[in-house]
């Protein structure tokens, strides 16, 4: 069977899942927790980018990495998944192409909040030399190699995956990163599972191993002693955000070894498939921006003085 024969049937038969369970009707979630990121990034973005102050730290720059690496990502994804809703027929170059930037931009995420974590570690280790060792340029190049890094293996795949698939005009009725990577790991199992597992326990050793040394230096400063303190609530929000990040990731890999188990059946696959791109991939970047709004002073308070200026231009207008 040709490639684009088997492309189009796996497609085919996830479109008819997909309407037998009503599927579809995910793309309500989907809109109504994209919106709530939509209404909050470009605005925590905006403070970063429009202050000359938060533009100069590492960590502000950090949180703006991530709310853009977020946002594409939202974007992506709430295009397919109203493509995929509306029955629309998308290229398989172009589902590729989406493939590959969505990749990049959730593996992107993920190493921003873990270089986020390396940050706080730094600055609490290192106060007096921390302004020094991460400069505002330097923490930009590191952000571009992060860019960087994120993009090499999808993109690798993509180049892959156009030698290997369905011709240039054939079109798909469902466009999932899930069948692009199962596709291919028909041929290639051991390179895609190698790489999101190495990438999640890097990452994940990383972010342990900060927080225990983090624990280690400040546990005779008395910041944990009270349940409440600030040091316990910022661990506690930033563990669940954490959380939220990592686990549909690995909800993903477990997706992508069911795919070619021939006894498990094609409604399981689509329903956590399903459920995972449409809530679970999204809530760490519905609560990313309310959570750094309210954390971070300097961005709640620059956040204030942009909607105080808002409200007098319009009573300026209006007079």
């Amino acid at each position: 069977m040709s490639s684009s024969v088997l492309i189009f049937n796996l497609t085919q038969e996830w479109v008819e899942s997909l309407r037998r369970w009503h599927l579809e009707l995910f793309f309500i979630p989907t809109t109504a927790i994209s919106l709530a990121a939509f209404l909050a990034n470009p605005v925590l973005l905006a403070c970063i980018f429009l202050s000359r102050a938060l533009r100069q730290e590492t960590r502000y720059l950090l949180v703006a990495n991530t709310l853009t690496a977020d946002l594409l990502f939202l974007i992506l994804n709430l295009a397919t998944v109203i493509c995929n809703a509306v029955d629309a027929h998308i290229p398989w170059l172009l589902c590729e192409l989406i493939t590959a930037v969505t990749v990049t931009s959730y593996c992107c995420a993920i190493l921003t909040v873990t270089l986020m974590v390396v940050d706080t570690y730094a600055a609490v280790r290192w106060p007096l030399r921390y302004h020094h060792l991460l400069p505002p340029a330097r923490t930009c190049r590191i952000l571009l190699g992060a860019w960087l890094l994120a993009a090499v293996y999808p993109f690798t795949l993509f180049i892959i995956m156009e030698t290997e698939g369905a011709e240039l005009g054939e079109k798909v009725p469902v466009c999932l990163v899930l069948i692009s990577l199962g596709f291919l790991q028909l041929t290639n199992t051991v390179g895609i599972h190698i790489y999101f597992f190495v990438a999640a326990v890097v990452c994940a050793a990383l972010i342990f191993y900060c927080y225990v040394r983090l624990y280690m230096v400040t546990r005779t400063q008395g910041i944990w002693q009270s349940r409440f303190s600030r040091a316990r609530v910022t661990l506690l929000a930033h563990g669940l955000l954490l959380l939220l990040y990592f686990a549909p990731g690995l909800v993903f890999s477990l997706e992508l070894l069911l795919f070619q188990k021939a006894e498990i059946s094609q409604d399981v696959r689509v329903w956590i498939s399903t459920v995972n791109m449409c809530v679970f991939m999204l809530l760490p970047r519905a609560f990313a921006p309310y959570l750094y709004g309210l954390r971070y002073r300097e961005i709640s308070e620059t956040v204030m003085l942009l909607l105080l200026h808002r409200d007098r231009r319009l009573s300026r207008a209006a007079s």
